[in-house]
């Protein structure tokens, strides 16, 4: 799309604002919003925005990060292929952008052009990443100053009739704004935990799948909004309920034959060795890659064990216990459906950042031809010592303060992140840790249950 066709598309839908939206470093979603008298010269020159403002941590404060002072500005530059009209908001819709400086360049903390690097990287060594976020989320009403699940009452079986019957409405009309906004609903299901919703849509391009991400977020909560309810996307809402993750499937393919690289017919598992090098640069990685992937202060109570979370550096096929799991392909669609899913990581998460993030991991696997250790076949939780060390099994981080203690040793990540995204990153993070070490459970779980 051209910006001719955005604006065409915004006369003939009648459209007056369109939100500029960008993702900063602690998974919000933020956006300032253009009138469309406007737009035309917004769409080639760009938003203005503060330094400061991804400086903002999850409790909208300030941190002080220096080159992210409130002096000098940026430019929020749309990507006019990310335009869509917001079927819940009469009269709105919303285009993703890129932070660039006055030279249009990256100014050091875009997180869109992070990931664009990372696929940029994969090119260089002729493999496109495909790829989808499928999010779990619950529904809830609010009562007083908290809220509680939205069918507490009669907590429908999981994946019944019955669940589907309960919500079937509402999940019509989301699924019906994604659907107008380009993005192809495979699955639908009500979860485990009571009002807690799961919907799956189609691969994409890497960037794409990003960007679909954020737009999944904004369609969900404005949807339910319009039904009075609150749609949460954190890890861990209510304490005592099942978490909610954002599983990251991919699939990697070779630009010039379209065929797939992780799938071999005739490799254990018909897993290519191309995919063990690439699972193995992920699994080295991730008691560091965690920061980024499940990078809220909420997300460790999700990660635990026998919780279908992933609480090791296991890998497997088809172990929904493991961090890294090789989905078996359908029938006599083998190789077009043969995915890897990654398991430890929610929606507090920046996408641009966790995808690329696990991109670059898995290409440093590819690039020092990395072996992952042996599949694990059973729930790491009751494994015995001896089979858990032939599987090269540790625990991941407990918390986000070890998370991020092990990405400040990672010399990969952080040379990917650069200098200011990477000390913005450590700054908002400790911020927070500091924040929610100093107050109870309560406290925590008001400031993430409606961020994300």
């Amino acid at each position: 799309m051209q910006n001719g066709d955005v604006i065409k598309r915004v006369e003939d839908e009648d459209i007056e604002l369109i939100r500029f939206e960008y993702c900063d470093v602690s998974g919000v979603a933020r956006t300032k919003s253009v009138h469309r008298s406007q737009l035309k010269q917004k769409l080639v020159e760009g938003v203005g925005l503060t330094r400061a403002q991804m400086s903002m941590n999850l409790l909208e404060e300030i941190v002080p990060i220096v080159g992210m002072e409130p002096v000098g500005e940026i430019r929020l530059v749309p990507d006019p292929n990310t335009f869509s009209v917001l079927p819940w908001s009469k009269g709105s819709a919303s285009i993703l952008c890129d932070q660039l400086d006055h030279r249009r360049e990256n100014w050091g903390a875009c997180t869109r052009s992070f990931l664009k690097s990372a696929i940029a990287d994969a090119h260089s060594l002729g493999v496109e990443v495909v790829a989808s976020f499928e999010n779990e989320y619950y529904l809830a009403q609010r009562s007083d100053e908290s809220f509680i699940p939205h069918d507490v009452a009669t907590h429908a079986p999981v994946y019944s009739a019955i669940g589907h019957d309960f919500a079937a409405d509402l999940a019509l009309e989301t699924i019906h704004a994604l659907q107008s906004q380009g993005m192809i609903v495979e699955q639908a299901i009500n979860e485990y935990g009571p009002g807690q919703q799961e919907i799956a849509i189609r691969y994409a391009d890497a960037l794409r799948a990003a960007d679909n991400q954020m737009k999944f977020r904004d369609t969900v909560r404005g949807v339910a909004l319009r039904h009075d309810l609150y749609a949460s996307f954190a890890p861990k809402p209510w304490p005592n309920e099942i978490g909610s993750g954002a599983h990251v499937h991919m699939s990697l393919w070779d630009p010039a034959t379209q065929r797939s690289l992780l799938y071999d017919p005739q490799g254990t598992g018909t897993l290519s060795e191309l995919g063990r090098h690439f699972i193995g640069g992920i699994t080295e990685h991730l008691p560091s890659l965690v920061a980024l992937t499940a990078p809220s202060y909420n997300s460790y109570r999700r990660l635990q064990p026998s919780a279908w979370a992933s609480s090791t550096t296991a890998w497997g096929f088809d172990n929904r216990e493991a961090a890294v799991r090789v989905a078996s392909p359908f029938f006599q669609r083998e190789e077009a459906s043969f995915n890897l899913e990654y398991k430890p990581c929610d929606a507090s998460a920046n996408p641009y950042l966790a995808l690329g993030a696990i991109i670059i991991c898995g290409l440093d696997g590819i690039r020092r031809s990395l072996e992952p250790a042996a599949p694990a076949q059973h729930d790491p939780a009751i494994m015995a010592t001896e089979e858990r060390e032939r599987c090269g099994i540790i625990n991941l981080p407990s918390t986000l303060a070890e998370a991020l203690n092990n990405l400040r040793r990672n010399e990969l990540l952080v040379d990917a992140l650069g200098d200011l995204l990477a000390r913005c990153y450590f700054a908002i993070k400790e911020s927070e840790i500091e924040t929610f070490d100093a107050n109870d459970e309560t406290f925590e779980v008001r400031h993430h249950f409606y961020r994300f």
